[in-house]
């Protein structure tokens, strides 16, 4: 009976920590990545479009991404909602494709950079956390109610432990990793 509920706090962690994998993606640590530019939406003829599905986006070198526009009309839109972002880019464009270079990273934003990691792990770490306190309020209210024994009880709580130990530690490594990414030269 109680299995039901450690499933779903499984589920409730796995998104958290999903979550947090596609924040840290998203953040630019000096290199080209496209996914730096997952967050863009274009006002694309009164629609709201993301950026990712009106072309295509391509890293051809370490600190150049190159936009290639199905609709090379909507260039100047494109621009202009990457410019609006707090992204720090700067696009130009030949007619046909939009470029951006990545700028290095001085010494000042990589420990801003790597501020706002620790405070989205912690924020992850959060999540995680609720959930297995909400879990362990199921438990005990199962217990209240006689719908399983203190032995079961016991037994759901620790593994509801382990299963929330894990995945803190995946948002740890998850933290380090982009971290060292950010940090390096």
């Amino acid at each position: 009976m109680y299995r039901k509920i450690i499933e779903e706090s499984k589920t409730k962690m796995e998104k958290a920590r999903d979550f947090y994998q596609q924040d840290m993606l998203a953040l630019r640590a000096g290199r080209a990545n496209p996914q730096i530019l997952d967050k863009i939406v274009v006002d694309y003829y009164g629609s709201p479009t993301p950026l990712k599905q009106m072309g295509n986006i391509n890293a051809p070198e370490p600190r150049m991404l190159v936009i290639s526009l199905w609709d090379i009309k909507a260039i100047p839109l494109v621009e202009k909602a990457i410019q609006k972002s707090d992204l720090g880019l700067n696009p130009s464009n030949d007619g046909k494709v939009i470029r951006l270079a990545v700028p290095e990273l001085n010494e000042e934003r990589r420990r801003e950079l790597s501020k706002v990691v620790k405070k989205s792990a912690e924020d992850a770490k959060v999540a995680v956390r609720n959930t297995r306190r909400d879990a362990m309020e199921h438990f005990k209210k199962m217990k209240k109610d006689s719908l399983i024994t203190e032995d079961d009880q016991r037994k759901a709580e620790d593994e509801l432990q382990k299963l929330t130990d894990a995945k803190i530690k995946e948002i740890d490594k998850i933290a380090a990793d982009k971290e060292k990414e950010i940090m390096s030269v």
